[in-house]
């Protein structure tokens, strides 16, 4: 597409401008993609944290969810679906909207021969920009999620009003509600940089040697069938990067460790188990969480006329 000066611009590469309404468009859809997966994933969220702070109790995916059925009923595997059907709302929001905005920034500040050269860096600065605005809107509301899902039953409340009014009546001993914002970026920016990175890297390649003929020529079948698939790849790899600090979080949540820095956490802990208890759940949970984001976010822009993401 020309753009109105005649000079390249990234703003005009797609099949539409990117103008104001496209950005509004793509935070509608991220709000869409985040908070739709993470709440349906909610009792697989709940697991993973129970394995992360109680792994003498909680050991593997189906035997934490049969026991948290069998104490707490239906009820135990959907504590904090309300905080994080919200919040994960509220990140997606920005994450999505503003990383399209960062992008043709970044884009523009470099030019057409470094935009070429380096487009990978160019996404992971993109998403790591947006992920970092994205994970202040997240905090209280991810606080309040592990607070639910990691205390034993009938210690704090579940309903949402409720527990975010104890959050606050807490917040000398939870930190609320930014006291996870530094883990949070530790675990979310890097797992963002992969997620976009891999994702726009794994299109560029299904379009280079698979899907070889022009973008536009595939259905819109094909093209969502792209998007899930490269969503899923990403998701895993960005799983990986990103459990140690997710492992942390979860750790924070829980009431011994109260006052706790980071570090003495870490160390009580053990890295290996920081490391490694869990991720099994959390790449099964990211990896389809990110396929199924990524293909909500397509579908909604192929909706709206926008296209779907990447390409050659």
């Amino acid at each position: 597409m020309s753009t109105p000066t005649g000079k390249w611009d990234a703003r005009y590469l797609g099949p539409v401008p990117h103008d104001t309404s496209y950005y509004a468009k793509g935070m509608v859809g991220g709000a869409l993609a985040c908070g739709i997966t993470h709440a349906a994933m909610t009792p697989v969220d709940v697991a993973k944290c129970n394995m992360q702070v109680n792994p003498a109790k909680y050991t593997g995916l189906g035997s934490t969810i049969r026991l948290l059925l069998k104490e707490e009923g239906s009820t135990g595997i959907l504590k904090g679906v309300g905080p994080t059907f919200v919040g994960y709302s509220l990140q997606g929001m920005f994450k999505y909207g503003i990383y399209e905005a960062f992008k043709d920034v970044y884009m523009n500040v470099a030019g057409p021969t470094l935009t070429d050269s380096y487009k990978g860096l160019i996404w992971c600065a993109a998403s790591a920009s947006a992920e970092f605005v994205a994970d202040v809107a997240l905090c209280p509301l991810e606080m309040t999620k592990v607070k639910i899902q990691t205390s034993p039953n009938g210690t704090f409340p579940t309903a949402f009003g409720a527990a975010l009014r104890e959050m606050r009546n807490q917040k000398a001993e939870t930190r609320y509600p930014f006291g996870s914002l530094v883990p949070l970026w530790s675990r979310q920016i890097p797992y963002t940089m992969a997620k976009f990175y891999f994702y726009e890297k794994v299109v560029q390649l299904f379009y280079t040697h698979a899907f070889t003929a022009p973008k536009d020529s595939y259905s819109m079948v094909t093209q969502l069938g792209i998007t899930f698939a490269s969503g899923y790849i990403a998701g895993v790899v960005s799983a990986v990067v990103s459990h140690p600090a997710d492992s942390l979080v979860s750790q924070l949540g829980k009431a011994e460790n109260k006052g706790k820095s980071i570090g003495t956490i870490a160390s009580e802990v053990g890295i290996k188990t920081i490391a490694i208890k869990g991720l099994g759940t959390r790449v099964l949970m990211i990896g389809t969480l990110t396929g199924f984001q990524w293909w909500i976010y397509d579908t909604f822009k192929t909706t709206m006329g926008m296209g779907t993401t990447g390409g050659k």
